[in-house]
């Protein structure tokens, strides 16, 4: 008896250990869970400023590209008499202004840079817009002569005079015509006598696009084929749409107009500008008055390139400004790149016809 109460005894007791281990056992650890995390884009810091883009150089007064020289603007004042065509030089000007002098004349007043012709003429003498036109420029000059009051304005101008009655070297008189048409001269001797204060070459006058595809009237203008121009009752100039050049060819009337040496006188821009003209002080032969034009201002205008047209209205703030075109919506009227012609077409007695 006795020994079957000691082994009910182990046996409970070993039952309560059991117990107590069991309950004083840490409970297992749950596994762990899986961290999702995010990696952002490394985006290198930026080490130096966008590139400035490059604009290929062209020349100031065609927007034509290429490696400007270092020259001035080289003006001559040209005749445009019936006696004096067909003309030297014309066809190599990057802009020339036609105007309309005493007798109903017409004077051409070329302007050269990009091109050096070997020969120009027939030369003939300043007239009171010349200064208006050219002082933006503030380049060279050279004519036959001038009344002393004109001279006086073209000094003020700023503009570098080379005179045929001066002295001036490069100018001579040709034997196969009578004088007063018979004054032509060498640009090369022209540009080697310009002063310290005229080597700089000109800067843009007429706003230029850089391709003709940019230009105003090719992007907003009427088509056209035609420009007839009745500056006076002596001059009718006509301006023709010539698709195979791309250019505006040139008549005197129904004559086409050439050079001397024969090539075609053309444009890529025609700019008809309207504005007044007025009697000067100045007297020519016999009394009759020398008219200018009321330059300095704004007033209407036209420019036809690439066989369209387009209205604007021209601005000058002053003598020394640019010209500047600008569209109805007040945006720049803008070039094709290549040469230009300005029509300079007298307020209430000349205009300009569109066909």
């Amino acid at each position: 008896m006795r020994t079957k109460t000691r082994v009910g005894s182990i046996g409970v007791a070993l039952g309560a250990l059991l117990a107590l281990v069991s309950c004083s056992s840490p409970a297992p650890e749950p596994a762990p869970s899986a961290t999702t995390v995010t990696v952002l884009p490394t985006v290198p810091p930026a080490k130096a400023a966008a590139p400035v883009p490059v604009v290929a150089p062209s020349w100031p007064l065609t927007g034509v590209p290429g490696d400007p020289a270092s020259r001035p603007a080289l003006a001559v004042k040209i005749e445009n008499t019936p006696v004096a065509r067909p003309q030297s030089g014309l066809e190599q000007a990057d802009v020339v202004w036609e105007t309309i002098v005493e007798f109903d004349v017409s004077r051409l007043v070329a302007v050269f840079h990009s091109q050096v012709p070997a020969e120009v003429g027939p030369i003939r003498s300043v007239r009171p817009m010349d200064p208006l036109i050219l002082a933006p420029m503030h380049g060279l000059l050279a004519f036959s002569g001038g009344q002393p009051g004109i001279l006086t304005l073209v000094a003020q101008s700023g503009v570098q005079m080379i005179s045929h009655d001066a002295g001036a070297p490069g100018m001579y008189r040709t034997k196969d015509r009578a004088a007063p048409h018979n004054v032509y001269g060498t640009p090369t001797v022209f540009w080697a006598q310009a002063d310290a204060d005229h080597q700089a070459p000109p800067g843009e006058q007429f706003t230029i696009a850089r391709s003709a595809d940019r230009a105003a009237a090719v992007v907003g203008g009427a088509p056209a084929g035609t420009l007839s121009f009745q500056l006076s009752p002596a001059s009718s100039p006509t301006w023709t749409w010539d698709a195979a050049s791309g250019t505006w060819l040139r008549s005197e009337g129904a004559t086409p107009a050439t050079s001397r040496g024969g090539a075609r006188l053309s444009a890529v821009n025609v700019v008809s500008i309207t504005a007044a003209h007025p009697p000067t002080g100045y007297a020519a032969q016999g009394g009759t008055p020398v008219p200018t034009y009321e330059l300095v201002g704004s007033g209407e205008g036209l420019v036809a390139t690439g066989g369209k047209t387009l209205p604007v209205t021209w601005k000058k703030d002053s003598q020394d400004a640019p010209m500047r075109l600008f569209a109805a919506d007040g945006s720049p009227a803008d070039l094709a790149p290549g040469n230009t012609w300005v029509e300079l077409v007298p307020a209430g007695s000349g205009s300009v016809t569109v066909g």
